[in-house]
């Protein structure tokens, strides 16, 4: 009786996840993938904070061993590395937001991106990627997969003529994209993208950090896995790190029993916090893209900036596929300053509002001028061949109420010189047509 009672809760578990999943996206946030009923009664999802798990008799390790070799499932673990509950219901969480089979959590962003290619990719593989991805996953690719043997070409982002002329046969496996991109805020096509993958047997991946699922789901549109780094908008408070990559359940699987592997697995304490980060994301959101909107409109008619990229702007080279693919357009406003290095510097230097920091997506605004945090290395004239400028800016526009922000913006860039001749050159037309 006892065991009928508990499959007929475990149906009605199943039951629910899939009505939830099926429901929009602030549902999906908060409910997606979540049992009704948890441990000792509990709403929230209970922290399983232990390294190793027991079994209570030889027969409950046999049973264990025999579904998981069989691909029968079991909701229980073996090993911290392997998996953890608190994970498990996250992962299943994730899943629902970004319209996956399932989902494998990771200790990074970072971690997710190198796990996935590591156990994609055999020796000799090609692979092909975006200019605009992460400078961190073009290193990787670049140098340490070089090792095994693995090249790597780098095509224009949007040029899909390129992207298709650089597949090698037999040899390329993995299409790489983010979407959009750091910092310029490029957007992939993806159902071009997505396509070319399809046509020459090509896995697709998509970095979708800066979208969320909550303003673009890739896997809608063909691709075949879409990853994030969780530290951003998904868990949203800057204070954990964590990646995800969502797709298919058997590929999914193979990237979970990579993890097990290679170890780079997240903490059930941080995965609690990612948790509770999610059921806010909708919400979150929405302020994050309603902010950075009114912050690019402003920008782009200040007279003391050169120009602004935000997708969500008709003068950003992919607002047609954003507006025809994107729900929102995020939370990222990039601008270039009229001004040097200097000038730049002092104008953030200005601003009271947001700290100055190489993230984004948390609740706090975050600023940073990428020849100084990203590129310090290199000389003024190796960031412009990379086409990273010394007046370039990155604002991860935060929460905070939409008039503070512009209002700090405004008294900031009021130093900046070609505001003052600005209003140098202003004053000289008023008094001239003053006199006539």
């Amino acid at each position: 009786m006892v065991d009928e009672f508990l499959n007929d809760m475990g149906r009605r578990e199943q039951s629910n996840r899939t009505d939830i999943n099926r429901m929009g996206e602030s549902t999906r946030a908060v409910h997606g993938g979540a049992n009704r009923t948890k441990a000792h009664h509990s709403l929230t999802e209970p922290i399983v904070q232990t390294a190793t798990f027991t079994f209570r008799n030889t027969q409950d390790v046999i049973d264990y061993m025999e579904a998981t070799i069989y691909g029968e499932g079991t909701e229980r673990e073996e090993y911290g590395r392997y998996g953890n509950p608190t994970v498990n219901a996250v992962e299943r969480k994730l899943a629902a937001l970004d319209g996956g089979e399932d989902a494998v959590l990771f200790s990074s962003g970072m971690a997710a991106v190198t796990t996935t290619l590591l156990a994609i990719l055999p020796a000799g593989a090609h692979i092909i990627m975006t200019d605009d991805c992460y400078r961190r996953t073009r290193q990787f690719a670049q140098t340490f997969l070089k090792r095994f043997g693995i090249e790597t070409t780098v095509v224009p982002m949007g040029d899909y003529e390129a992207m298709e002329a650089a597949i090698i046969p037999k040899t390329t496996r993995v299409l790489i994209s983010e979407s959009p991109t750091n910092p310029y805020l490029r957007v992939a096509d993806l159902e071009q993208f997505a396509a070319i993958g399809k046509k020459h047997k090509v896995l697709t991946l998509i970095d979708s950090t800066f979208a969320t699922p909550i303003n673009q789901r890739p896997l809608d549109w063909g691709v075949d896995l879409v990853t994030h780094s969780a530290t951003k908008y998904l868990g949203g408070h800057n204070d954990l790190l964590a990646g995800v990559v969502v797709g298919r359940a058997d590929r999914v699987k193979a990237l979970r029993d990579a993890r097990g592997i290679l170890g780079a697995i997240i903490d059930p304490h941080a995965a609690s916090l990612l948790d509770r980060g999610l059921k806010t994301l909708g919400v979150r959101v929405g302020q994050h893209n309603a902010n950075a909107m009114a912050v690019a409109q402003f920008l782009e008619h200040h007279p003391a900036i050169d120009r602004v990229w935000y997708p969500g702007l008709p003068s950003h080279p992919d607002y047609g596929v954003a507006s025809m693919q994107m729900n929102g357009y995020g939370g990222v406003v990039t601008f270039a300053v009229k001004g040097d290095l200097k000038v730049t510097s002092d104008f953030i230097d200005r601003l009271r509002i947001p700290y100055i920091a190489p993230s984004l997506g948390g609740v706090e605004s975050l600023i940073e001028q990428p020849a100084l945090i990203s590129y310090y290395d290199k000389t003024t004239e190796e960031r412009e061949a990379l086409g990273m400028r010394d007046n370039l800016v990155r604002f991860a526009v935060g929460i905070e109420d939409t008039d503070d922000l512009l209002d700090d913006l405004e008294q900031a860039l009021s130093g900046v010189p070609a505001y003052k001749d600005h209003l140098r050159g202003l004053s000289t037309l008023w008094e001239a047509r003053f006199r006539n």
